[in-house]
């Protein structure tokens, strides 16, 4: 396998970048590090050259939110006529990333595909209207488990696994490679804050629900006073969270950080006391385990799917949740509270979390997928947990 082409929407520097862009380019830096070409094909974006070198990985950019699909179709078809910015190179395995809608590569290229997967997005669909969420789901649930039948599945947790056998894709064609974690940066030690302190890692966006955060801190300032809600992460939805922070009565007790660099994104967790994730559907949850780096347990739902695999429910963290809305913010609360008031249960979780992120490594992890690709590419197909050999350079806490 000499040359790897993979397919996102958008790369972790897009202003909406997040976790599921940091896997592929992770795991291609990882295939580039083994001397395989690797070449990213992303859309475009406002600063962003339409070419350029990251890590021993090509990038390439083309199109937008939408025309990012078409473009890149085209990109591919035009390189077989040895035109166009894919030209030159000959491709041994392709990763089509579905987010919601994947590019559809296998109909113009006839290197084997893997279809990455982070997590089905049902409950994410409705917030782009009406229309476009039949659409979109239509075409993620329906249309494309058909046209990639037969083609190899990756996705990073098993119970995103179980949510691609419920849409129809064969459990034998599904290989789950999980994340990996980024050392913590030079000079991002910080002491943990000397009053209570939430935080929330997250893009704002709808589906991960801050709102609910929002909730928890405004009831529980009722008996600590002195509690404090650091939000880290930018997003379009922030301003629609400033304004229900003001509505809730707490605006002065909610910081909103925005995009952070990678040292202050740690001094901020290392400083918090409980980490929570109120998303409404998570593929793994990174921000858990960077959370756990610094000893901080992270409480999230657990119907949210992916998170019931990166925290280990009562050891690293706490899974929460009811029938409703109303019952999920009060399982989060009252989960947050406990932590918040109880030092040796909360210590015990945070110890638990750090020991754990040792599992995690990024050459683990591109170690991991580039099996998945090698046996693809000869013919084979992958089911289940793959994991390399644990490498030697996870994070040491």
């Amino acid at each position: 396998m000499q040359h790897v082409l993979l397919l996102c929407w958008r790369d972790s520097g897009h202003p909406q970048g997040g976790g599921s862009e940091r896997y592929l380019e992770h795991v291609g830096a990882g295939l580039a590090a083994r001397g395989i070409q690797v070449t990213l094909r992303t859309s475009s974006y406002r600063g962003a050259p339409k070419e350029e070198w990251r890590d021993g990985m090509r990038i390439t950019r083309g199109g937008g939110r939408f025309s990012v699909y078409p473009r890149a179709l085209g990109a591919i078809a035009a390189a077989r006529l040895g035109i166009g910015p894919l030209a030159g190179r000959k491709v041994d395995a392709v990763i089509d990333t579905q987010n919601g809608i994947p590019f559809f590569a296998r109909v113009v290229t006839s290197a084997p595909v893997t279809v990455l997967v982070h997590h089905c997005h049902r409950e994410q669909w409705p917030v782009a209207g009406r229309l476009f969420s039949r659409v979109g789901w239509l075409i993620e649930s329906r249309i494309s488990p058909r046209l990639h039948r037969g083609d190899q599945y990756l996705t990073v947790s098993l119970p995103s696994a179980d949510e691609l056998v419920s849409l129809g894709v064969d459990r034998h064609r599904i290989a789950v490679v999980r994340n990996g974690i980024d050392k913590i940066p030079d000079g991002a030690a910080a002491p943990r804050a000397s009053t209570p302190t939430l935080s929330v890692l997250s893009r704002l966006v709808p589906h991960k629900q801050i709102e609910d955060a929002i909730d928890a801190l405004a009831t529980l300032r009722s008996t600590i006073p002195a509690l404090h809600l650091d939000v880290i992460g930018g997003g379009w939805w922030e301003d629609n969270l400033r304004h229900y922070s003001r509505e809730r009565g707490v605006e002065g007790a909610v910081t909103f950080h925005g995009h952070v660099s990678e040292v202050e994104k740690h001094r901020l967790l290392a400083a918090s006391w409980v980490h929570l994730l109120p998303s409404r559907k998570e593929g793994w949850g990174l921000a858990v385990v960077e959370a756990a780096q610094h000893g901080v347990p992270t409480v999230g739902y657990r119907h949210s799917r992916g998170l019931t695999d990166s925290i280990v429910d009562g050891v690293t963290g706490l899974l929460v949740g009811g029938d409703t809305r109303a019952e999920d913010v009060a399982t989060l609360t009252a989960a947050a509270g406990e932590l918040l008031v109880d030092d040796e249960f909360r210590e015990f979780l945070g110890t638990k979390a750090r020991l754990r992120t040792r599992e995690f490594s990024w050459r683990q992890c591109a170690d991991g997928v580039r099996t998945v690709l090698e046996q693809r590419a000869s013919g084979a197909l992958v089911s289940g947990l793959v994991s390399a050999p644990l490498a030697s350079d996870h994070p040491t806490p």
